[in-house]
């Protein structure tokens, strides 16, 4: 999956950018107060974007 759909994934279920680090950017979630890291790949694997939905508490984003 691309990365720009990962994160406007991430933005419509509520999580934000909470800091770029070097090589990953740090994503939480306000209501659990999660935080996940999301790599700066072009393209993401759909198992890695899954596990960081989950680490978010947001639905999977083929599930939508």
């Amino acid at each position: 999956m691309k990365r720009s759909s990962l994160l406007t994934h991430l933005r419509r279920n509520g999580c934000y950018l909470k800091r770029e680090g070097r090589a990953h950017s740090l994503w939480t979630n306000p209501q659990t107060g999660q935080v996940q890291a999301v790599p700066r790949h072009i393209e993401i694997s759909n198992n890695l974007a899954r596990k960081i939905c989950r680490g978010l508490s947001v639905p999977d984003p083929g599930s939508e």
